[in-house]
């Protein structure tokens, strides 16, 4: 079984209340922190890429991304999924090459730029390119960022998300969705939906996500802020 259907399946049957959690590494050195804690996937976030190599996201060159990601796949065993924004320009094909030469198993692939949402069926055939380029090679993760961006609809999200299954998207990713919300999304999204677990307490934990319906949970840039607190403290105390 290859590493894209060893991270396909981690996706099916699952219990509720089990989710798929995958940590988001943003070097090689954190991704072997997270799978030699027994993870067994990664999802790397662009965000947390960014910071590590001193850009703000969004702003990160494309060649430093792909980089960036095979680092971090040369660095551990289990599969590793990548965030590529909204594909950096490149056209499917090209950007299905360049996620496969740097080791990854899936991408992220989000529905807006520079702040504005894309037009949904434009976004499906791109989607569909992408799927038709990989085949099953690579696990998308279509993101929905209706909620990211102001529209708490979830009925336009719920709309854009069978567009993009249609297209063939593996699972749904309706960024910063409210919690409330989450079972109707369940209800109306065909497929594995992934949640944004934050780690400031405020939302239920990756466990209380999947109760409500969350097939797998990710932390976006989350883990390397908490890490870079961390290390702050570290120096605050070396200063002392």
């Amino acid at each position: 079984m290859s590493k894209a259907d060893t991270f396909r399946a981690l996706h099916r049957n699952r219990p509720q209340g089990a989710p798929l959690i995958l940590p988001g590494p943003w070097d090689a050195a954190s991704a072997r922190v997270f799978a030699g804690a027994g993870f067994p996937a990664l999802a790397i976030p662009s965000d947390g890429v960014a910071a590590a190599l001193g850009w703000q996201d969004g702003d990160t060159p494309a060649d430093e991304m792909f980089a960036a990601v095979a680092r971090i796949t040369r660095a551990v065993e289990v599969p590793v999924s990548a965030d590529v924004e909204d594909g950096y320009g490149l056209a499917p094909k090209e950007l299905v090459e360049r996620l496969l030469e740097a080791g990854a198993v899936g991408c992220n692939l989000e529905d807006s730029a520079g702040g504005v949402l894309k037009d949904p069926r434009e976004h499906a055939e791109y989607l569909a390119e992408v799927r038709s380029a990989a085949a099953d090679r690579l696990f998308v993760n279509a993101r929905v960022d209706t909620f990211a961006l102001g529209d708490k609809d979830p009925g336009r999200a719920i709309e854009r998300a069978a567009l993009y299954v249609a297209a063939g998207a593996d699972c749904v990713y309706p960024i910063l969705a409210p919690t409330g919300v989450l079972p109707l999304l369940r209800a109306g999204i065909q497929g594995p939906l992934n949640m944004l677990a934050r780690l400031d307490g405020d939302g239920p934990s990756p466990a209380g996500l999947g109760e409500l319906g969350a097939t797998r949970v990710t932390f976006g840039p989350g883990l390397q802020r908490r890490a870079a607190a961390a290390l702050r403290d570290i120096a605050d105390a070396l200063r002392e």
